[in-house]
């Protein structure tokens, strides 16, 4: 296990998604739309990374350290975590770099692993305004997420009650800056807080 990992594996347990009812209008082509499974959240794992456990993001421009805010968005810090537990935003790369607006990335399925996220999440529209830094789920629309993110290089008040904004970045944004597309995360990890 990886550094501030212990106690974290069941976080990566495929067993937490759900059968769930499908929006309309967002399976993929290569998605049955009778097998979106909407992810549950594991209290229990959550409650034990603390009130603000960190997103480690070591990228090929250098390390973006994020707070996390499971009490905004449980289900989607929950989420987040285990696919970072799981290795699966390791050789991921940031495919949208858009200067002053944002750098998305976690598309697992264009990572080392080669294989898509295998649920969705609910939205969870939280309190937290998108000003510079701040960390955000992509959307295809309510309850689309899966796991890829966003980082903020500006403010973006626009973005505000639209999208799940669920941390933001401690230290690194002068390597959020840096970000050019297809830079990718070398490595990601969780250390409790």
């Amino acid at each position: 296990r990886r550094r501030g990992e212990e106690g974290l594996a069941e976080l990566a347990d495929p067993e937490r998604a759900v059968e769930g009812a499908v929006p309309a209008g967002v399976a993929s082509e290569e998605e049955d739309p009778g097998t979106i499974r909407y992810r549950t959240v594991d209290w229990r794992a959550l409650r034990r990374l603390g009130p603000s456990p960190r997103l480690h993001l070591e990228t090929v421009r250098g390390r973006i350290e994020l707070r996390l805010l499971p009490e905004e968005a449980p289900l989607t810090v929950d989420a987040i975590v285990a696919t970072a537990v799981a290795g699966r935003y390791d050789d991921t790369p940031f495919h949208r770099v858009v200067p002053n607006f944002v750098a998305q990335g976690g598309d697992v399925s264009l990572g080392g692993v080669r294989e898509g996220a295998g649920f969705r999440l609910r939205s969870e529209f939280t309190r937290v305004s998108y000003g510079r830094g701040v960390l955000g789920m992509a959307s295809a629309g309510k309850d689309t997420e899966t796991t890829q993110f966003f980082l903020t290089h500006s403010p973006q008040p626009h973005l505000d009650g639209g999208y799940t904004a669920f941390g933001w970045v401690e230290e690194g944004l002068d390597v959020l800056d840096s970000l050019a597309p297809e830079d990718r995360v070398l490595r990601a990890w969780v250390s409790p807080g």
